[in-house]
């Protein structure tokens, strides 16, 4: 199994061949409910594996308060269709390569490697949707905008 380390915010997040999309401040103003400000609060780091035997990918995240974010605040698995989850991945790593190659422009403790994402790889539905509402969790904890779509749950 391939594996990639990446650090956001100071922590480490281990992704392998998948890692995050690209981001960029917003200007707009997002309500964060009371939940989302437990999860963004918390300084513990949580760890969420995810992997695909099949496919032999796997992504670990190692971020605070992702987990309790993803189960009490993102939308419930099956919202999504693999094609919109695959499809807004591919829009948000393209973007998150980007501004890893420009740190003196973009906050280099966010941004710091790459992430390897084929589209033409079926990564599976839970790779999809957990890599997907990791980008929507950075966006809004962070204050970033991964393209143009305003991250909102």
């Amino acid at each position: 199994m391939k594996k990639i380390i990446l650090k956001s915010a100071g922590l480490i997040i281990f992704l392998s061949l998948l890692i995050v999309s690209s981001c960029g401040s917003t200007k707009e103003a997002m309500e964060i409910s009371s939940d989302e400000k437990k999860a963004f609060e918390q300084k513990q780091g949580d760890t969420i594996s995810i992997a695909n035997e099949e496919a032999e990918y796997e992504i670990i995240i190692i971020e605070p308060g992702f987990d309790f974010w993803l189960k009490s605040v993102a939308r419930p698995e099956n919202y999504y269709s693999q094609s919109f989850l695959e499809n807004r991945n591919q829009i948000y790593v393209v973007n998150w390569n980007q501004r890893v190659l420009q740190p003196q422009r973009y906050g280099p403790n966010l941004y710091e490697l790459q992430i390897d994402y084929n589209p033409n790889i079926d990564y599976g539905y839970e790779v999809n949707y957990k890599l997907y509402n990791y980008f929507i969790f950075f966006q809004r904890k962070y204050n970033q905008r991964l393209g143009p779509f305003f991250p909102r749950i």
